[in-house]
Parts: structure tokens; C-alpha cells; sequence
């Protein structure tokens, strides 16, 4: 592996690091995330505290994480290895973020993120899969686990030299998601519901 390799797998942990959940929501005074909701600092528990603006804003840094370090070692010609090394120390930084004492979220959208710059087919079909599933069954976790399961698919019929690396990422995003295949097994996680949010204004 190469020096510059290496040098951008630790520059995408640490860009991984910024949580926008926690960020965003500090910035429109509402409640941590990891305290309120479901305790994920993810997009969807952002729009149950504080609805589609923060939302919105926390899904765009999400993505731009896991989007801007792959497109840099893109550009400077790493290999398929060490591109899917790049988008899964970003997804680290989301996962156990550096600066906020390793407490994070499940990395959906930094993945998502991460496939832009190499394969944006993929990615359409991925942001299209999830969708799907999500308004069918209204369960986010299902609906990443299924769009995951199916990114290295997708990877070897569109882009077969990036099948590796959407693997390794497809298994991390699963073992994140490791608590809510229980609760889905057993037919004890929630489904998204979108109703009154908590007012926030004087915390």
C-alpha cells in the first residue's frame, strides 16, 4: 500500500469524525441525538427531534463525508482496494467518530456517499432501492440492510472491479446494523412513524 494511500485512509477517518447529527442539531438547539429518539446521530432520528431542515442539512454532510475523501483518492489514481479501504475509514470516522467520543451512527449514508465518485449508477440504484423498501415497509434499518446486502450486486454488474470494496463495505454497514437484526428477527423494531416533535427552543 502506498504512502499516499495510507495518508488518505487516515484523512477520511478523520473527515468520518464530524458528526453532522450532533453538529446540526447544536446549531438549531434541539437535543442530542444520541440521547433522544432511537440514539442514533443519523439523518432520521434528526428528523424526529427537529424535522426535514436539520434533517436534510445532516444527510447532505453525511453523504459529503464519505463522498469527498473517495473522490480525492479517486482522482490521485488509488486502486479498487484502496479506494473500499478509503470509504471504510470514512465510515469508521461516522461509526466511532474521533472528536465525540466514539459514539456514532450507523454510516448509511457516508457509504452511500462513498460510491458516488466511482460508480453514481450504483449509487442511483442504491438511494432508489432504499427508497423503495423504506415506503413499503417504513423501517429504516430494513431498508439499509436490504440496499446494502445488494451493493455488491449492483457493483458487479455495473462496475465489477469495485465488487471487493462494496463488499467490505456492504459487511460493515450489516455488523452496525447487528442490534437491529435482532429486533427485526424477533419483529420488535419500530417503524418510522413522523408525528409531534419535542420543542426545543429552551434547551
Amino acid at each position: 500500500m502506498s504512502a499516499l494511500a495510507v495518508l488518505m485512509i487516515v484523512l477520511a477517518y478523520l473527515l468520518g469524525s464530524i458528526s453532522s447529527a450532533i453538529l446540526i442539531c447544536k446549531a438549531f438547539r434541539l437535543d442530542d441525538p444520541r440521547l433522544r429518539g432511537s440514539g442514533n446521530p443519523g439523518a432520521t432520528n434528526v428528523y424526529r427531534l427537529g424535522g426535514p431542515v436539520p434533517a436534510g442539512l445532516t444527510l447532505l454532510g453525511d453523504v459529503l463525508k464519505g463522498m469527498i475523501p473517495v473522490w480525492a483518492a479517486y482522482f490521485f489514481g488509488l486502486t479498487p482496494i484502496e479506494l473500499g479501504l478509503v470509504a471504510i475509514a470514512a465510515c469508521l470516522g461516522h461509526i466511532y467518530p474521533l472528536y465525540f467520543k466514539f459514539q456514532g451512527g450507523k454510516a448509511v449514508a457516508t457509504a452511500l456517499g462513498a460510491m458516488f465518485p466511482v460508480a453514481s449508477e450504483m449509487a442511483v440504484l442504491l438511494i432508489m432501492t432504499w427508497i423503495l423498501v423504506f415506503w413499503v415497509s417504513r423501517v429504516s434499518s430494513l431498508a439499509a440492510l436490504i440496499t446494502v446486502a445488494l451493493a455488491p450486486l449492483y457493483a458487479f454488474l455495473i462496475k465489477p472491479q469495485y465488487t471487493i470494496p462494496a463488499f467490505m463495505l456492504a459487511v460493515l454497514i450489516i455488523w452496525r446494523h447487528r442490534t437491529n437484526i435482532v429486533r427485526l428477527w424477533n419483529g420488535t423494531e419500530v417503524a418510522f412513524r413522523p408525528g409531534k416533535r419535542k420543542n426545543n427552543k429552551n434547551k
